[in-house]
């Protein structure tokens, strides 16, 4: 059975940085795609980034984070990345890492392309 973990959450001033590490476990990680979401207090769970199995388009990031935060993969660990710089008080919320079916050639920051997903950990950006 398929399951991910996130770890790295924390507390950082605004300007700041922090890395998020998702571990993938009960699957082939290497033809997974993997994304990383967010839930802003009062609002949907939204898309943040996604990172392919394969070369073609590898990588989607939202408007939002895009040039501030990086999300990458080490295939050999089994683990996905999210590189966050230049925090904002906007990114506070809880961000989740999320697999979708192995094999499946998607690049999408839609939740409902997702099907296994971690419990969440907590980023807090203080202004």
């Amino acid at each position: 059975q398929v399951q991910v973990a996130e770890f790295g959450g924390g507390f950082v001033q605004a300007g700041g940085s922090l890395r998020l590490s998702c571990t993938y476990s009960g699957g082939t990680f290497a033809d997974t795609t993997m994304g990383w979401f967010r839930q802003i207090p009062g609002r949907e769970v939204d898309g943040v980034a996604t990172i392919s199995w394969d070369d073609v388009d590898p990588t989607i990031y939202s408007p939002a984070v895009k040039g501030r935060f990086t999300i990458s993969r080490l295939n050999v660990k089994n683990t996905v990345y999210l590189q966050m710089d230049r925090l904002r008080p906007e990114d506070t919320g809880l961000y989740f890492c999320a697999a979708a079916s192995s094999g499946r050639r998607i690049v999408s920051l839609y939740p409902s392309d997702y099907d296994v997903w971690g419990q969440g950990t907590r980023v807090t950006v203080s202004s």
